[in-house]
């Protein structure tokens, strides 16, 4: 099964991964998965965010992607079940799945996933001198 294929599998039935449509834990299997493949999976997504951000974050994917969502929200705690509604993790999921698949058509470009590590890079050049 390619990336794609799996990231919709995971969206369309996440309970048949024993998922429960909470963000925390549906953000952690993506991680397992992603380690479970030495890393390779989502290497650059974090990278991806902050680019399409336009704001330099010393976040990982996991924050970042609440933030894409409720750019006012604290992530202090986002950990914490209760740290949103029912409705706002539904939202939570589903706007993770949809920025993973979008990213996963970057990162099988080898030109666009160029263009998108010089963005990077211009982003930090002057934090990094």
């Amino acid at each position: 099964m390619d990336d794609k294929k799996l990231f919709a599998a995971l969206r369309e039935s996440p309970e048949g991964h024993g998922l429960d449509g909470t963000y925390y834990p549906t953000a952690m299997f993506l991680t397992g998965i992603d380690v479970g493949g030495s890393g390779g999976l989502l290497r650059g997504f974090t990278e991806w965010l902050v680019v399409r951000r336009g704001e330099c974050s010393s976040f990982h994917w996991h924050k970042l992607v609440l933030l894409d969502l409720f750019p006012e929200m604290s992530v202090a705690g986002w950990k914490d079940p209760d740290h949103l509604t029912p409705e706002q993790h539904r939202q939570a999921v589903d706007h993770l799945f949809s920025l993973v698949l979008e990213f996963l058509d970057v990162r099988n470009s080898p030109r666009e996933l160029s263009r998108m590590y010089t963005r990077y890079e211009a982003m930090y050049a002057h934090i990094w001198g």
